[in-house]
């Protein structure tokens, strides 16, 4: 099994403490930054854009994990300025050209990963498992933070491991977003998931940023 790697949600941090919020997760080895990027179309809400995207950029080090939450996202990836390194994941059902969408981060350097909505077969990727470098499973319906896990999301994680270990497929990482709770970290890790973004029930959750990912390190293990 992978390193498990965390991704704070930052449309779930206070942004008048930002810097303080960012010195943190330096100082706690946070691997990634999730920005949900949100149009108002796609989903039912609009949150971060791409000026979010280059003030974290210059506050941090820490590379970004972005998840584009909009329609025709081939006609927009060249707004965000992507660099090496970065998780880049377009939503399988947005896309009119999904593998333009994924060669394009790819051919820059970053990490293509399509996501998968709640409703969304796994039967999607099929055809893209050449095309990406790991999967978003979206475990709460895509647009807002808070909401509760929808049940089946474990089982889905633990279907899609399966199904990448019948192809032969070991490099494909598995990233899950929504309602990821410390309860419900722990069954994503035992289900197959290597990614976690954090929000509103685990890393902003209370006062204390280093404790609560002192504590998701030690559920993840």
């Amino acid at each position: 099994m992978n390193k498990a790697l965390l991704s704070p949600s930052m449309m779930c941090a206070d942004l008048t403490r930002l810097e303080h919020i960012l010195l943190q997760f330096e100082k706690e080895g946070v691997e990634y930054l999730h920005v949900d990027i949100m149009d108002g179309e796609f989903v039912p809400n609009i949150t971060l854009g791409v000026d979010f995207c280059r003030l974290l950029r210059r506050l941090t080090v820490i590379p970004l994990d972005i998840h584009l939450m909009i329609v025709n996202p081939e006609n927009k990836l060249k707004w965000f300025d992507i660099r090496p390194g970065e998780l880049v994941s377009v939503h399988c059902e947005s896309a009119v050209d999904i593998r333009g969408c994924l060669k394009y981060v790819r051919d820059i350097g970053a990490n293509a990963l399509t996501d998968v909505s709640p409703d969304t077969p796994l039967s999607v990727l099929d055809d893209l498992y050449g095309y990406i470098d790991g999967v978003l499973i979206m475990s709460v319906n895509p647009g807002f933070a808070g909401q509760r896990i929808i049940p089946n999301s474990f089982d889905k994680v633990r279907d899609l491991r399966a199904r990448l270990a019948k192809r032969g497929i070991t490099d494909k990482i598995i990233e899950v977003d929504g309602n990821i709770s410390f309860e419900n970290a722990a069954k994503m890790r035992d289900a197959g998931a290597d990614i976690f973004v954090g929000g509103t029930s685990s890393v902003f959750c209370g006062d204390c940023i280093a404790d609560n990912i002192a504590r998701l390190r030690k559920i993840l293990k």
